[in-house]
């Protein structure tokens, strides 16, 4: 019978003791002595046997060191994917390939610039790079820009004041801006832009506006009635007076004159704000640097079964899919007007909850069994992590994306400044 001892080899075992020309079952004449000395306690059969275990031992960490080498090629096939061509050297690889993990990550994408001196590390180069956008998701450049860090906004100021708005009326200096990127969502990076760009164009057009606040201001106004007057889904549509009257007071107290006002509504009233596309970057520039993401078992409406699901939060929206490659949500969940709260179940451990604050119906999307997209119908969301440590970490994650978006906030408050100037 076989002992057990072909399973304890030697750690000092020569790697070359194997016959990779041999096929299994053939001893390797040249090593077979070796595999003598080294074990005389073994059998003819029991030799031969740990031949044949080297022997795939070997073939197999070869087939290993080939399919790393495959993928290491694969990977870097993709970084420059859309940009691959045998002629270009190496210095435009390199370059095609920070364009591709900018606009999959905007911060390490620069940072892999200017470490391979492809950038230099100033405000003004980077905000070129920005504004010439070649290759660049307008998405990510939008929230490259939106960002607090001293030097994203050193880099803002430089990318607004390549901006020429010299004897533009308002709504032309918007078109401009709005086209070289995407507004993020967050309202503190909007409010930071907005108020960049204002500050830019009464710079190039002194005189216009006794403020930059009422810049800002009308700017908003005229954003918000792009809005009202081309979405589809707003069924009361502003007409000239009433967006007069909204932007009464605006100009230090005083009014801004009517025949502006009518300008701008005419021109936004002809034609929409053009929103630049990405060539189709968008979702998954969204997935890729969420705020949190992972698996949590979910429980049914209609039948109360629990599913594993993987999660991800962003963007103000929790969103849900069956296996982590897919393409497509199985649900979305706009975190609006919701609260998040422990919650005991018999059933399950470190649960949580999502509840509405109307007392209906929660507004959210899944996808039927048939492809179809379709209402939830969902009052609540009840989530089972696998640990009171992760259900603790979904909690707050949850709360800080629904806490009051305190973007009206700050354009109320800018609208009273404004407006009151004047009476100080």
């Amino acid at each position: 019978m076989m002992t057990e001892s072909p399973v304890n080899l030697p750690v000092a075992m020569p790697p070359v003791a194997v016959g990779v020309g041999y096929p299994a079952g053939i001893p390797d004449p040249e090593y077979a002595s070796i595999d003598a000395q080294l074990h005389p306690d073994l059998t003819e059969t029991e030799l031969k046997l740990l031949q044949d275990i080297s022997r795939a031992k070997q073939q197999l960490l070869k087939e290993i060191r080939e399919l790393e080498e495959e993928i290491a090629n694969v990977n870097a096939d993709l970084e420059s994917m859309d940009y691959d061509d045998s002629r270009t050297d190496a210095k435009t690889r390199q370059m095609n390939t920070g364009r591709t993990r900018f606009n999959m990550d905007p911060k390490k994408g620069i940072e892999y610039l200017i470490q391979n001196n492809l950038l230099k590390n100033t405000a003004e180069e980077v905000a070129q790079f920005l504004y010439k956008g070649e290759g660049l998701n307008k998405t990510a450049i939008g929230d490259y820009l939106g960002e607090k860090k001293d030097f994203n906004v050193d880099v803002l100021e430089a990318f607004v004041a390549l901006h020429e708005f010299k004897d533009m009326i308002l709504v032309q200096a918007l078109r401009q801006f709005l086209w070289s990127f995407r507004l993020p969502g967050e309202a503190q990076k909007i409010d930071r832009m907005m108020e960049c760009f204002a500050k830019r164009y009464c710079e190039t057009n002194p005189g216009v506006f006794e403020s930059t606040d009422t810049c800002y201001v009308l700017s908003f106004a005229i954003i918000m009635l792009n809005t009202s007057l081309h979405n589809p889904n707003v069924k009361d549509k502003p007409n000239l007076e009433r967006f007069i009257h909204m932007n009464r007071g605006i100009n230090e107290g005083g009014d801004l004159p009517e025949e502006l006002l009518k300008s701008l509504y005419e021109s936004i009233k002809n034609e929409p704000f053009k929103i630049p596309e990405d060539d189709g970057n968008d979702l998954t520039h969204t997935f890729f640097n969420p705020d949190k993401e992972g698996w949590l078992m979910k429980q049914g409406g209609r039948y109360k079964t629990w599913k594993r699901r993987w999660f991800i939060l962003t963007d103000n929206c929790l969103y849900y899919f069956e296996f982590t490659t897919d393409r497509e949500p199985k649900g979305i969940i706009p975190l609006e007007n919701l609260t998040v709260q422990e919650v005991e179940d018999k059933g399950k451990a470190h649960c949580f909850e999502l509840n509405t604050t109307t007392k209906s119906v929660i507004k959210a999307a899944k996808t039927h069994g048939d492809g179809r997209v379709v209402e939830g119908r969902h009052t609540s969301y009840r989530m089972s992590a696998t640990s009171e440590e992760e259900k603790k970490e979904w909690i707050h994650a949850l709360q800080a994306s629904i806490s009051r978006d305190p973007f009206y906030e700050m354009l109320e408050a800018r609208k009273k400044k404004a407006s009151h100037k004047a009476e100080a």
